[in-house]
C-alpha cells in the first residue's frame, strides 16, 4: 500500500489539545507512516470533549464528506465517557455502532483502548472489557491502552495535570504505529 489513507475519529486525546496543529496525535502518526508511505495522510477527526455517543453522530457526516473511503479508521473514543461516568453498556453501544458504520462503509478499523482505574471496582471490570470484546466481535484490530506508556508521568502531561503533552503524543504514535501497519496490511490481504 502506497498512499494509505486513515481517519482518527476520536477526542481530545486525538485532536492534540493544547498542542500546536503539528503536534497532534493524528500529525504525528502521519509523520512516522511517511517514512515508509511518502503519500500517507492521517485525517484528524478529533473534537475535545467527545464521547462514543458524540463519535457516532458525526461520524456518517465524516464519512460522506470523504472522496474516497480511508484504508483504516482509528477509532479512540471512551476516555470522557469514562470521566463522565457513562455507563460501559452505553458507550460499549455507541461504539459496536460505530463499528458498524464502519463495517457498512468496509472501512477497516482499529480501536484503541482505554483502561478505567481498578480504584473503580465493578464499573473498571464492565468498561475495560468493551474494548477487547467489541474488536473481537467485529474482526477490528485493538490496540489495548492509547496512552500505554505515558499515564503517571507527569513530566508527559501539559498543564492540567491530565492531557498529553507534545513528546507523550509522540510515544503514543510510535507505540501505536506497528498495530496501524498491521491493520493496514491485513485489510490490504482481506481485499485481495
Amino acid at each position: 500500500m502506497t498512499y494509505p489513507k486513515i481517519l482518527a475519529l476520536g477526542d481530545s486525546l486525538t485532536a492534540g489539545y493544547g498542542l500546536p496543529a503539528h503536534c497532534s496525535f493524528a500529525a504525528q502518526l502521519e509523520t512516522l507512516l511517511r517514512e515508509r508511505h511518502p503519500h500517507a495522510t492521517v485525517l484528524n477527526a478529533g473534537i475535545s470533549g467527545d464521547t462514543s455517543a458524540g463519535g457516532l453522530a458525526r461520524l456518517p457526516r465524516l464519512l460522506s464528506r470523504l472522496p474516497t473511503p480511508p484504508d483504516l479508521a482509528i477509532v479512540e473514543l471512551g476516555a470522557n465517557d469514562l470521566l463522565r461516568g457513562v455507563a460501559p453498556e452505553r458507550m460499549r453501544a455507541n461504539l459496536d455502532a460505530i463499528l458498524t458504520e464502519l463495517d457498512r462503509c468496509g472501512v477497516p478499523a482499529l480501536l484503541a483502548g482505554m483502561l478505567a482505574p481498578p480504584i473503580l471496582g465493578g464499573y473498571a471490570r464492565r468498561y475495560n472489557a468493551v474494548f477487547p470484546a467489541l474488536a473481537q466481535a467485529h474482526g477490528a484490530a485493538l490496540y489495548p491502552f492509547f496512552l500505554d506508556g505515558v499515564v503517571g508521568d507527569p513530566t508527559l502531561t501539559l498543564a492540567d495535570g491530565v492531557h498529553p503533552n507534545a513528546r507523550a503524543v509522540g510515544i503514543v504514535a510510535r507505540r501505536i504505529l506497528p498495530h496501524v501497519e498491521a491493520a493496514l496490511a491485513a485489510s490490504v490481504r482481506d481485499a485481495a
